[in-house]
């Protein structure tokens, strides 16, 4: 989180991923002044973990500055579903408060492999 470059909205977010194989590899926020070409800190470490070759997670960590625990967003939800449909998420403030949620729980019916199949 100390690390993001979140000079728009000011909100900065870091996420430690936790790889199968015992790797964390970190992330945080990257913005843009056209907004859409920012990334969001849980898509840039799975970004920096891919990089590394890992490919299986077993959970997140998301730290923020706001007041109340906050989940990832819907494309967030979207990526790490695709490598982790089992992924553990845990979301910290740092006034200390936590929340914890299963990536199936955020997001419950997926894209997945399956939705591409054609009949």
């Amino acid at each position: 989180m100390e690390h993001a470059y979140a000079p728009y909205s000011r909100f900065r977010v870091g996420a430690a991923l936790l790889a199968s194989n015992g790797m964390v590899v970190e992330g945080c926020n990257v913005e843009n002044a056209s907004y859409p070409a920012g990334s969001c800190a849980e898509r840039v470490a799975v970004g920096a973990a891919v990089a590394r070759g890992l490919r299986e997670f077993e959970a997140i960590v998301i730290a923020t500055e706001a007041d109340v625990p906050t989940p990832p967003c819907g494309i967030c939800r979207q990526v790490l579903f695709e490598f982790a449909p089992a992924l553990h998420v845990m979301s910290v403030t740092r006034g200390g408060a936590e929340a914890r949620w299963e990536i199936s729980e955020l997001l419950p019916h997926a894209f997945t492999t399956t939705s591409l199949k054609r009949p």
